[in-house]
């Protein structure tokens, strides 16, 4: 893999991380661009921990916060590490709940799903969804404060569809979030959080797929370039989509994922499908 190459990874795979518009997606097409195939899930793998990493820093008093109230509740059974406690176990229930389900439909799923119709049409049901939530979904008021255990279910059952690509996970939790009454800012924050157990887990279940073959083909160089572009364009893209969502509409996002879907089923062969080396 050239650095050139690496650096343009880097850079889909982070701004497109947490934006709703599926990374999945993107970085298949960008593969099918450039009529490269990743060698096993190594890469991936590391491209995801730059965008972990940097949701875990950006976090980190959010993530403080939730770690103290739930330890904390134990202790002082205070009102303030209450919230904080079941909004801990609601990013439990939503990870355990796609987690189980991911496992299940991902071993059905495969490689079988990544051409290009399949994308387009899961892009576009994306943006369908996005369309519904904001124009025809009045927004709740309820916070942390007000979940409940039903929340986390519809959030992780929402969450497990991004197994299919083109669907976006931010997304799916996002607009889930919204239709079940939550603040804009409770989906937000509950989005992001949820992102961390979701793709660290699915990292760990992948180590045993890594081998030092596939890292040596790739190169030190690329793989240094393409993690740092991943953590500082997935920094950016948290930065950018919360200021974002504080004045417009997930219509925009809407909008280009139709645009993308359009691109994908008029300019890339359809018989191209991207599988693992």
């Amino acid at each position: 893999m050239s650095i050139i190459e690496a650096l343009i990874f880097g850079i889909v795979q982070g701004l497109t991380e947490f934006l709703p518009v599926s990374s999945t997606a993107h970085i298949v097409i960008t593969q099918m661009v450039f009529g490269y195939t990743f060698p096993g899930l190594a890469f991936e793998i590391y491209l995801h921990i730059g965008s972990i990493l940097a949701v875990i820093l950006y976090f980190r008093k959010d993530l403080a916060d939730v770690i103290t109230g739930f330890f904390g509740y134990f202790k002082t059974k205070s009102q303030e590490h209450r919230i904080q406690f079941w909004f801990a176990i609601y990013i439990v229930v939503a990870t355990v709940i796609t987690g189980g389900l991911g496992v299940l439909l991902s071993d059905v799923i495969g490689d079988a799903m990544k051409t290009p119709l399949f994308i387009a049409v899961a892009l576009s049901v994306t943006g369908i969804f996005l369309i519904i939530i904001e124009r025809f979904h009045t927004y709740g008021n309820r916070s942390e404060k007000n979940m409940t255990f039903f929340d986390s279910i519809v959030v992780g059952l929402g969450q497990t569809l991004a197994v299919f690509p083109g669907i976006s996970r931010s997304g799916a939790t996002l607009v889930t979030a919204l239709f079940m009454g939550l603040n804009r800012e409770t989906a937000v924050r509950y989005s992001f959080l949820l992102s961390i157990p979701v793709i660290l887990g699915s990292t760990v279940l992948a180590f045993d797929e890594i081998s030092a073959g596939g890292f040596a083909s790739i190169g030190i160089g690329a793989l240094t370039i393409s993690f740092l572009a991943s953590f500082i364009f997935s920094w950016i893209g948290i930065v950018w989509l919360i200021e974002f969502l504080k004045r417009s509409k997930l219509t925009y996002f809407a909008i280009y994922c139709f645009a993308v879907a359009i691109l994908v089923y008029l300019f890339i062969d359809p018989s191209t499908v991207i599988e693992i080396d």
